[in-house]
């Protein structure tokens, strides 16, 4: 038995799209319960899908909070995984992380804004295992900082990291899983993907160019066996606010605002969704049997994204889109 990622909704044959290996090769995924019953939350809290040492995951930035613990978690269902650090001298906690849980991992050096590391990556992955099964895009990078704060370089790399990385990312596995017939595509957005907020006007703008872009690549890829889906947390518990560039001169004309928004962001945090947890629900979505778009990894999360989107699964544009390709 192969893995088996296609033939939801009336999608057509792999072969449609130049598939040489049909819909089976040697890696094994087997969905042992659903988790499409009730809400994305729900679904993605069931975690229920195991899947066997064969199958084949790349997850990025995985150094520390919900990446690290995606990274265990996806291991722990039987994934054989490739985590990614930017510094392999900050792999410390990812590695005492998988001894304590008893897996093993490959970790691998990358830095995700550099094309040619991520494309000896890439191609040393699939020489080394047959093939890349999942790619979960986690890195990112934080920032806060409205319009007139921002320099253009400080924008640049918002959009190097958050949005051409996992871009990049993807056009480099996408052909292997269409020749395969089957894969998933998982990128970690945000909230911020969704609704945009105040002094986050560069990170959410990425993230927006991420979601328009995986939406738009979504209907295509599946019809080549490749679910594509994204992922959207609210605030976690972890080293990712302290991370985030800030502007270099927080006082001035929006010195008022900006401490409300600080304060009202150490609220959030305050009660923030747990790494493990959010970690939890990224393994989870990737090895939902019957993927849908948009993930959030938590009730507050959906709850958070449903004042700007009625589609909170992402399937309702799928619906129609789809058509779009017969």
């Amino acid at each position: 038995m192969g893995l088996t990622l296609g033939g939801r909704r009336g999608v057509a044959p792999a072969e449609r799209c130049g598939a040489t290996g049909g819909v089976t090769r040697r890696h094994d995924l087997r969905a042992v319960s659903s988790l499409r019953a009730g809400s994305a939350t729900s679904r993605v809290a069931a975690a229920g899908s195991t899947l066997t040492p064969m199958t084949t995951t790349l997850i990025t930035g995985t150094s520390s909070g919900m990446g690290l613990h995606a990274a265990i978690a996806l291991a722990r269902r039987g994934h054989r995984v490739i985590a990614t650090l930017r510094r392999p001298d900050a792999a410390h906690e990812l590695r005492s992380a998988a001894a304590s849980a008893g897996v093993e991992l490959d970790l691998r050096a990358l830095d995700v804004t550099d094309e040619e590391a991520c494309s000896s990556v890439v191609a040393a992955v699939q020489e080394q295992y047959g093939g890349i099964d999942v790619l979960v895009n986690n890195a990112g990078l934080g920032m806060v900082g409205t319009a007139e704060q921002l320099s253009m370089e400080a924008v640049e790399e918002q959009i190097a990291v958050n949005y051409l990385a996992p871009v990049r990312l993807t056009k480099l596995v996408l052909p292997g899983m269409r020749e395969a017939g089957h894969g998933r595509i998982l990128s970690v957005t945000s909230v911020g993907g969704a609704v945009g907020q105040p002094f986050a006007d560069a990170y959410c703008g990425a993230k927006f160019a991420l979601e328009g872009f995986m939406q738009s690549l979504a209907p295509v890829a599946e019809r080549c066996g490749v679910h594509v889906s994204v992922m959207e947390p609210a605030a976690v518990a972890s080293s990712f606010v302290e991370n985030a560039v800030r502007p270099e001169v927080e006082d001035g004309p929006y010195a008022e605002l900006l401490g409300a928004y600080y304060r009202r962001t150490e609220g959030a945090f305050a009660a923030a969704q747990s790494a493990e947890s959010a970690g939890e629900a990224i393994a989870a979505a990737a090895c939902d049997p019957s993927p849908v778009f948009r993930y959030q990894s938590s009730e507050g999360a959906t709850a958070f994204v449903s004042a700007s989107l009625a589609d909170t699964d992402g399937e309702r544009v799928l619906g129609f889109t789809r058509g779009w390709l017969d």
